[in-house]
Order: structure tokens, then C-alpha cells, then sequence
């Protein structure tokens, strides 16, 4: 089976190289996987001491951010490497300055990870989430460098839990320990014999925490919502969830939406423009004042979202009509109720949100109407629904700490 995983890796590794020539994103990760061991070579002094945190993309990251942070605090005797599969964390987060050597990830075949880890030397490794390279597991293990999985969770139709799965589940024994999210994933893992586990919780709680403490104030924002009995923020939406949210915010002179878009190119900014039967303002037309009959606010530009949601009484989260709801928690930890599409299934936080009641899922017009009137007409439930949201983001926190104190 090793073998068949090699050539698999390595006939990847062969499609991306050609993939590259028509598409930019394999372009920008080929080009990137050229650079990293000629920049690790010219960067990493030997020296230093460091940390190793992998990240598959953006998301990953952000669920490891505060332990690199926390790191950066308590052990500052320790220098950072910080590692990426896809372009998509890679471009974002390479002039991060959490970190002291950004990179991306050499693909998992035996020569590659040889010569990173020889010129890496870690003194731990910290995998976040989903990653199960064998090599590099293999490779750290036998040269006794701990490595941990953190903010790890596990489904029942993962390979690990099949009958030709043997492979992959020899691998999980080969980390030091395995910090899941919950106790479903700790039973799964106990059941195939993997004693090196225990629930931590999710850092993302964390970190959208401590995005609320370091939340931007926006004046002009403010102006716009102010004696607004209800101020809808909807996040990261996308077309199918704004036709739903401007068709019933065109009827209701008395709300204002606050719309920041997933996509914010110009031909979607225009789109939501000619749905719009409210007068609107794009946030970067605005000067120091805000139009006095606007009642839509367009934020059309990149960064702010994590600050807009703590000006709404409740926040709608796209994404749930298309392949999955996007970040719930940033908007819950400002106390407000969160409201979004179908496709949530994959995720555990809006599941227990929506157990809790401090979450909605609805599936058409109809029902984000009913909603709607229910929370315009109950006060308590409003409020009710939003301290749920913000109980639960609040007591679900402590992930980093608890990681942190098992690990050094």
C-alpha cells in the first residue's frame, strides 16, 4: 500500500506541474514549490530553535493561529515555521508576521521530505485539522521529533474507520498525541485502538475571540445602524442567499441590511445593486457622512467583515445554498442570533448552534420570512437567541490553553 500512496503523490505532484500551464492557481503553487528549499536554505540559521505549525489552507490556519501566537508569548525561545499546501493560504498569509519562515509544503515523496526535514530540524510539529502525509509522519517519527495533531475531527466515513482503510490507520498512532474537537471523534479514534487522544475543543473559538477584542470601530457604520430597531447583517453571501435576503428586505422599510459579499468584484456589486429596491450606499463611497435615506449598506471592500457583524441584531451567514455555510462563529461571538442556508451539515458549531437555538437554518424564502416576523414581533426571542449564540462561543473557548499546557 506505501507504494501505491508514492506513486499517487507523485503522479499529483506530475498533475499539477501540468495543470500549471492553463491554471493560475497550480502556476502560483508550482512556482512556489521551486522556491522553498533554496529559501529555507538562505533563511533558517541554525541556531534558532523552531516550531514547525502546517496549515492546508487558509482555514486550517486560522484554527492554528492562536496557538503560533500564544507560542510567540510564552516560549519566545522558539522560532516559527509556518508551511501551506494550497496557494490559497499560502498567498494570503506569506507576509504573516506571526511567523519567522513562511513556506509552502514539498509534496509527500521520501527525497522531498528528507531534504526539508533535514534542513528544517524541528523540535515539534504541529499538523492542523486534516493532514495525514505519511511520509512526513514516518520521516519525523523516526527521527523522534514529536508531532501533534490539533483541532483534529473525525466522521465515521473517513478511511481511517473502513475495512481497507489498514494503511491510514497505522499512521494515526505515529503522532504524539491527537487533540480532537469532540467526543464523537474521540470515540471513533478509541474504537480502532488509538489511545493517544483527548477532546480539547476547537481553537477557532479562540481565535474569533480574539478577534472580537481586537475588533476595528467604524463610525460611519455606526451611523448607519444608529435608531435602527433591527439591523441584519448578512456575511460572505452569495447570489442564491441574496435573492432570498433582498427580496424581504425590499418590503421592510422599517430594517436595514448591511451585505458584505463573499465576491466583491464589480459585475456581483452591481448585480446586488439591481436587486435593490431601497436606497443604498457602497461603503467606499461613503465620506464622513452617511446618506440620511439609505437603508442598504454595501461593504465592498476586502477585511472588515469580523468588525461589521457587532452593529447587527442578528447576521445571516452565506454560503449554505452552495457547498457550505462559511464562518458562523465570528458572527455568534458578538451575542447576535445567526441565520443560514441548507448545507451545514459538515459543520459541527452550526449544528450545536442550531441545538442550542442561538442558530437557523432555513430553506427558502418562505421560511427566512416566518423567521423573520418571529424575531421582529419577539423581542425576548431575539435576545434570547443572541446570548445563546454568544454562551455558546464563550464556553466552548479555552482549546489553546489546554493544548498549550499538554504539550510543554
Amino acid at each position: 500500500m506505501k507504494i501505491i500512496y508514492n506513486v499517487g503523490i507523485s503522479f499529483y505532484a506530475s498533475a499539477v506541474k501540468l495543470a500549471a500551464l492553463k491554471n493560475s492557481k497550480a502556476q502560483k503553487m508550482t512556482e512556489g514549490h521551486k522556491q522553498v528549499f533554496d529559501y529555507l536554505r538562505e533563511n533558517r540559521k541554525p541556531e534558532d530553535r523552531y516550531l514547525w505549525f502546517h496549515a492546508a489552507s487558509l482555514g486550517e490556519f486560522e484554527q492554528g493561529r492562536p496557538m503560533i501566537e500564544e507560542i510567540r508569548k510564552s516560549h519566545p525561545e522558539y522560532k516559527i515555521l509556518l508551511t501551506f499546501f494550497s496557494p490559497s493560504g499560502y498567498e494570503v498569509r506569506k507576509n504573516y508576521e506571526g511567523a519567522d519562515l513562511i513556506c509552502y509544503l514539498p509534496f509527500d515523496e521520501p527525497s522531498r521530505v528528507k531534504r526539508f526535514l533535514d534542513l528544517v530540524r524541528p523540535e515539534k510539529a504541529f499538523f492542523i485539522k486534516y493532514e495525514f502525509w505519511a511520509n512526513y509522519l514516518l520521516g519525523l517519527k523516526s527521527r523522534g521529533i514529536p508531532v501533534y495533531l490539533i483541532s483534529a475531527i473525525f466522521r465515521p466515513d473517513q478511511i481511517f474507520f473502513k475495512g481497507y482503510g489498514q494503511f491510514f490507520r497505522n499512521l494515526l498512532p505515529l503522532y504524539e498525541h491527537i487533540f480532537v474537537q469532540d467526543e464523537s471523534s474521540y470515540a471513533l479514534l478509541r474504537n480502532i485502538g488509538v489511545k493517544k487522544v483527548s477532546v480539547s475543543g476547537d481553537t477557532r473559538f479562540d481565535r474569533v475571540r480574539e478577534i472580537m477584542k481586537g475588533a476595528k470601530e467604524l463610525p460611519l457604520v455606526e451611523k448607519f445602524v444608529k435608531d435602527t430597531p433591527l439591523t441584519l447583517v448578512a456575511g460572505s453571501s452569495w447570489p442564491k442567499d441574496e435573492d432570498i435576503l433582498i427580496d424581504y428586505f425590499n418590503n421592510r422599510p422599517d430594517m436595514k441590511l448591511i451585505i458584505a459579499p463573499h465576491e466583491i468584484h464589480e459585475s456581483h456589486i452591481r448585480d446586488i445593486i439591481r436587486k435593490l429596491n431601497m436606497p443604498y450606499v457602497r461603503y467606499t463611497e461613503l465620506t464622513d457622512e452617511v446618506p440620511a435615506d439609505a437603508r442598504c449598506l454595501i461593504i465592498d471592500c476586502i477585511g472588515m467583515l469580523s468588525s461589521v457583524y457587532r452593529y447587527g441584531k442578528l447576521a445571516y451567514i452565506g454560503g449554505g445554498f452552495g457547498v457550505g455555510i462559511h464562518n458562523v462563529l465570528e458572527a455568534a461571538v458578538y451575542d447576535i442570533p445567526v441565520v443560514f442556508g441548507p448545507n451545514y451539515q459538515k459543520f459541527r458549531e452550526a449544528k450545536e448552534l442550531i441545538a442550542a437555538k442561538g442558530a437557523f437554518s432555513i430553506a427558502n424564502a418562505a421560511e427566512f420570512k416566518a423567521l423573520m416576523a418571529q424575531f421582529e414581533q419577539e423581542q425576548a426571542f431575539l435576545k434570547s437567541a443572541g446570548d445563546t449564540a454568544g454562551y455558546y462561543v464563550a464556553h466552548n473557548s479555552g482549546a489553546t490553553s489546554h493544548i498549550l499546557e499538554a504539550v510543554f
